[in-house]
């Protein structure tokens, strides 16, 4: 390809929202148009780039065993209702509804088609394993599209769903994916960690997430030093914290008279207290249910791990009529004392329960409670009281008296163990080889292909530019010209350039009209693993220089040998990629 005849628009400047090297990157070095918060136009240096992410990642499903087929963006609603993700997704989810009063939304993931689909195919066990796969754009209504390709709006994924007999055939399919991940990534040039993870709105017994390390991630890594335990910061779990014991006895509980004060920095100013000493109080609301959730002050509940807590169902924050009604408070002053028998569930953090003493809500609006000890003053027992961890990992927390570190990351792809939540409810069952109906058992697989381009620019960068793995790169070696208007030099040009066309290199041969430290600049801007650059005097010498975009070194190869000398380099760059 010519440079002259394609589109690259490279800039200087880079827009205010452009927050992170790889959104700033793509941005300058031409990959990318924004049209509206959270959507972007992919020109032809970043689709060409997305096509090769595409193509190593279908390469690999396939090996796997995986079938490709294509099923619509969008779905009608009446799926997502039977399975309660609907209400699960919430404005997340894009819905619109049609001129003949329709409603359908559009997809995020797929589950309940791709489910739908094998509801209707699948009815012997003999039709099983199956994994079908998808690779196409997903939709999601962010709140706050933000980094880029890295949270949009809409976004290419890969998406798989495996379908099994039993127990077995699941983890077999499961093992299978997670090995193909493993290779997509490190074909892809990726540094990456695998770490337990939560199901969220996916739902399922189990799954694990590939993160790519970098301190721009949305995503924080939580992990042992000893490598014995990682998990991402929705799963992370804590040791409970010793019990804490005072050594004077207790005086009974105190009302506090606190005026417009409901926040803990505010209640811990006004009592002089601080917030490790004080226990929130705060209420949730299931399908049909309330729940009571108790955490210290200087603690974040973790509702995923409250929403284990509950069996799995979703849960929200009440609304403030409903705190009222169970508390008997304005929002601000709930508290443990006297609700027990008020909630289905008191769920109650290991931290919590712990304490000694402590300070509460009074469940009347403007007092607070000093002197509160748990056990003596709410239940830490009973038949609706549930101690466990529901709060998110802090520094300082232990996890099998292990310290846990932080980091953070880019989630590039996640593995599921869904189970039977999705074929239940929608009805994809199989006969099994003694006549008995069957739920199928489900897996679900997704890599984000945009996630994979942003990930790999995180890592791969500098002062100047993109440095890319030369598997994903828009292309392989860059030919630069710097004297286009010098027959003799373009000639020279243009012979290496077609002689790495002959061989399969993907090259581009930069013959702009154009002086020669722009061309330096842009090519180091767009990043293109192996330059070659032919310029008046070094051709008048014989030679020309080579150059790794990632390494400071110049080479200077006779012309005779250039186009042999890069194709080496060009597959000395894929065997450490192991293409």
């Amino acid at each position: 390809m010519r440079y002259s005849r394609m589109l690259i628009p490279t800039v200087k400047e880079v827009p205010a929202d452009a927050e992170v090297a790889s959104h700033k990157l793509m941005i300058r070095a031409g990959l990318i148009r924004k049209v509206a918060s959270g959507t972007y136009i992919y020109l032809p240096l970043g689709w060409r780039s997305l096509l090769k992410i595409i193509a190593i990642v279908r390469d690999q499903m396939d090996k796997a065993g995986a079938q490709e087929i294509l099923v619509p963006a969008m779905h009608p609603v009446e799926l997502w209702d039977r399975t309660g993700r609907s209400a699960d997704y919430g404005q997340t989810l894009f819905r619109f509804t049609d001129r003949h009063g329709r409603e359908s939304v559009l997809g995020p993931t797929a589950e309940e088609v791709f489910t739908s689909l094998a509801a209707g195919e699948i009815n012997s066990y003999r039709q099983l394993p199956v994994n079908l796969y998808q690779i196409s754009a997903k939709f999601r209504d962010e709140f706050r599209p933000r980094f880029g390709p890295i949270r949009s709006r809409e976004f290419i994924m890969k998406d798989a769903y495996s379908f099994d007999a039993g127990p077995e055939g699941l983890d077999q399919s499961y093992k299978a994916m997670y090995d193909a991940y493993c290779r997509i990534f490190t074909r892809c040039g990726l540094t990456y960690v695998i770490v337990e993870a939560e199901v969220g709105e996916m739902g399922g017994s189990g799954s694990h997430q590939f993160t790519v390390p970098c301190e721009t991630g949305e995503d924080t890594i939580v992990y042992t030093e000893d490598g014995s335990y990682a998990a991402n910061l929705e799963r992370a779990a804590v040791d409970p914290p010793p019990e804490q014991k005072t050594n004077a006895e207790v005086p009974p509980m105190q009302d506090v008279h606190t005026p417009n004060i409901g926040s803990i920095e505010a209640v811990c100013k006004f009592l002089k207290t601080k917030p490790e000493q004080m226990v929130k109080t705060l209420i949730y609301s299931t399908k049909d249910k309330v729940t009571a959730v108790l955490i210290r002050g200087d603690h974040d509940v973790n509702e995923e791990k409250l929403r284990l807590a509950v069996g799995g169902k979703h849960i929200e924050l009440s609304d403030e009529q409903t705190i009222e009604k169970v508390t008997g408070a304005k929002v601000g002053f709930a508290g443990p004392i006297g609700i027990a028998d008020k909630v289905s569930k008191m769920i109650i953090d290991h931290a919590v329960a712990a304490m000694a003493v402590g300070v509460t809500g009074a469940n009347k609006t403007d007092y607070h409670i000093k002197n509160v000890v748990p056990g003596r003053d709410f239940p830490l027992e009973g038949e609706n009281v549930i101690i466990t961890d529901i709060r998110f990992a802090l520094e300082g927390d232990t996890y099998n008296g292990k310290k846990l570190l932080f980091k953070k990351g880019i989630e590039v792809g996640q593995v599921f163990k869904l189970g039977t939540k999705y074929s239940e409810k929608l009805g994809a069952k199989f006969l099994d080889e003694n006549g008995a109906e069957k739920p199928c058992l489900m897996g679900c697989y997704g890599v984000g292909i945009n996630r994979i381009l942003a990930a790999a620019i995180e890592l791969g960068n500098d002062k100047n530019g993109i440095i890319w793995p030369i598997s994903i790169a828009p292309f392989e070696v860059l030919v630069t010209c710097v004297n286009q208007d010098d027959e003799e030099v373009a000639k020279v040009a243009e012979g290496i350039y077609q002689r790495l066309l002959d061989s399969g290199v993907d090259v581009l041969l930069d013959d702009r009209l154009l002086r020669g430290g722009v061309k330096f600049k842009d090519a180091d801007l767009i990043g293109i693993p192996v330059r070659v650059t032919v310029g008046r005097k070094s051709v008048a010498d014989g030679n020309v220089e080579i150059k790794l975009r990632a390494e400071p070194k110049i080479q200077k190869v006779p012309i005779e040998k250039a186009a042999d000398k890069t194709i080496d380099l060009v597959n000395s760059l894929k065997e450490k990629l192991k293409l």
